[in-house]
């Protein structure tokens, strides 16, 4: 202990002798153990720790002598330093003896108590700066000992490399989380390191030099590397370097972070912001649509109004459906209730019949919008518009294809319409991208739709950005445009690729009030290719995913026949095709001007003139 007093060791067959040595030996912080044979000597030896041992020389049954060579004999004894007294006069004989048996001096009494205060105090302070150098050594390793502990406990793995570049510590931390052993380690330069994914290899070792070439720094550096197993992993590397000075040499300890689960999950939420944009885009650009389309075909304000509202309540609901259900698929009966519920249809003069079907989230908004539809027609010109009619709605679901009938009764007289309204051009058109085939016999006794709808297995589970194409054959391209047309100002021919019926309607109505031709639109990559190469469109506007189905390969056509082409899109640019992210971009929803502009801006680049 630090506070406890050195001892001393005094050994002497006459108490007198000893005394003597009590009284000048009297130094703060030391304790003289005073005792009077050899055999005493060892048995004190045992009990306690020494500074300095003053040995009488002629003593009985044991002598100084004998007692030096027993105490350099014994580990626990052989560091004290000794002085012999002696009371004889001395030759060079014995004196060599004495220094032989481990004395540091040889003292004659009568002893100068000056010399002997002088001499002790030196082995005394030597004796103190031991207990020091001790005690730091003991502090020293503790410290060492917990830094080792944290190291190997610690969650991140702990690594360091010395000047050389070398790895100089790979704690247990490491080997847990990267999984290589320290024997597989230890002394490997980093540029042989099995940890380093080989791409990053040449940008860690860079990195590491410029740590080690200046003053003390801390920085955080990103590099992949590869675990024991193989498995490639996304890492942080927080890195702090400490300049060489004198005999210390430079070094960087690291601690790596494995964050490929933080990088998946930021991935992650990228995606999931940017496909909430374009579907929160692409339902207000379906709403301006509706608006749009609504207010070209109303009759009155009020018209449009309760036209307007209905639809819009229509497409509410079967958002609040889906989303109830996390944008898992809805089911038929479902959407049904909900019409039922907003007051569309009534419900006890609806008949239903069929199996319970599971619509995926897109196509279950669009059927909203057809049941809507198909309920107000009946409601002003059909079965519901008086007090006795009845809509039978019958559907099956045989080898994924989904078969379903609106059928009315009990209505008043019907006759084929001499015009087609926005609400029949919607139920017509508004899941032609699904690949349903939709139409209307106009029995007198009453409307009956039928649609058939292919309902191809959806992989849930893919990111939400990302939908299997539904397998049907590719839609003809309008016979009209298929012959070569000579491009003026009234025959430019624009390609229109956009899988949302609403927002393509609205597009194509655009286009057409400028006097150009339209081709589509397309809903489907192979659809648009088809027209590109039999069609050969002057220009053309790309949605910039087409039911989860990249647009790539379509700009990469139009591209490589000099075809000016922009994106019409819920997406920003980071979503587009890396290489036409240039490209103009027309954003969702838009203005009728905008599309305007963008025509005759594309146009121009093709040479040809719009009024």
């Amino acid at each position: 202990m630090l506070n406890e007093p050195l001892k001393i060791l005094a050994v002497d067959d006459i108490r007198e002798n000893l005394l003597v040595l009590e009284a000048a030996l009297d130094q703060p912080g030391v304790e003289l153990v005073t005792v009077s044979s050899g055999f005493e000597a060892l048995e004190a030896m045992l009990r306690h720790d020494f500074a300095l041992a003053l040995l009488d020389v002629m003593m009985p049954e044991m002598d100084g002598f004998e007692l030096a060579e027993l105490m350099r004999g014994t580990e626990r004894t052989r560091a004290v330093p000794i002085i012999f007294l002696t009371a004889l006069a001395t030759d060079e004989r014995r004196r060599f003896r004495g220094y032989e048996a481990g004395a540091v001096d040889y003292l004659l009494k009568p002893l100068d108590m000056v010399e002997l205060n002088s001499k002790v105090a030196v082995f005394v302070e030597l004796a103190r700066q031991r207990r020091e150098i001790a005690r730091q050594r003991d502090e020293l390793g503790l410290a060492l000992g917990r830094l080792r502990a944290h190291g190997d406990n610690s969650p991140l793995a702990v690594l360091e490399i010395d000047a050389n570049l070398r790895i100089v510590s790979w704690y247990r931390s490491a080997e847990r989380e990267v999984g290589f052993s320290a024997q597989e380690i230890l002394g490997l330069k980093v540029e042989e390191a099995p940890f380093l994914a080989p791409a990053d290899r040449p940008g860690f070792v860079e990195g590491m030099r410029a740590l080690l070439g200046g003053e003390d720094r801390r920085e955080t550096q990103e590099h992949r590397f590869v675990r024991a197993d193989g498995a490639l992993r996304e890492g942080e590397w927080y890195c702090s370097s400490l300049a060489g000075t004198g005999s210390r040499g430079a070094s960087v300890m690291i601690e790596l972070l494995d964050v490929t689960e933080r990088a998946r999950a930021e991935e992650t939420q990228r995606l999931l912001i940017g496909e909430l944009n374009h579907r929160v885009k692409n339902t207000l650009a379906t709403v301006q649509a509706i608006a749009s389309q609504g207010f070209r075909h109303a009759r009155s304000t009020e018209d449009f109004q309760q036209s307007f509202s209905g639809r819009l309540q229509s497409l509410a609901r079967a958002h609040s459906l889906l989303s109830a259900t996390t944008w898992e698929p809805a089911s038929l009966r479902s959407l049904i209730a909900e019409q039922v519920a907003i007051g569309a249809v009534s419900e006890d003069r609806l008949k239903l019949s069929g199996p319970d079907v599971e619509l995926p989230p897109e196509i279950a908004l669009r059927f909203s919008l057809i049941l809507h539809e198909l309920a107000t027609n009946a409601h002003k010109y059909g079965a519901f518009s008086n007090e006795v009619g009845t809509v039978a709605l019958d559907w099956a679901f045989r080898g994924q294809v989904l078969s379903l009938t609106w059928t009315e009764r009990g209505g008043p007289p019907v006759t084929a319409p001499d015009r087609r309204g926005f609400g029949s051009t919607l139920i017509e058109s508004s899941m032609a991208a699904d690949g349903a085939r939709i139409g209307a016999d106009y029995d007198r006794e009453g409307v009956r739709w039928q649609l058939v709808l292919p309902l191809a297995e959806q992989d849930i589970e893919k990111d939400v950005a990302q939908t299997v194409d539904r397998d049907r054959p590719p839609e003809e391209p309008q016979a009209a445009q298929a012959a070569p047309i000579e491009r003026s100002a009234r025959e430019l021919k624009v390609l229109i690729v956009e899988d949302e019926p609403l927002v393509a309607m609205e597009l194509v109505m655009e286009i057409e009030d400028l006097g150009a031709i339209v081709l589509g639109p397309a809903t489907s990559c192979e659809q648009a290719l088809a027209m590109i190469r039999e069609a050969d469109p002057d220009l053309a506007l790309l949605d910039g995913n087409l039911n989860g189905e990249r647009i790539d390969v379509v700009a990469d056509e139009l591209a490589a026949r000099d075809t000016p082409f922009a994106f019409v899109s819920g997406y920003d640019r980071r979503h587009l095709p890396g290489d036409h992210a240039d490209r103009p971009m027309l954003g969702k929803p838009f203005m009728a001007r905008e599309v305007c502009e963008m025509v005759r801006r594309l146009a121009q680049e093709a040479g040809a003139a719009v009024r």
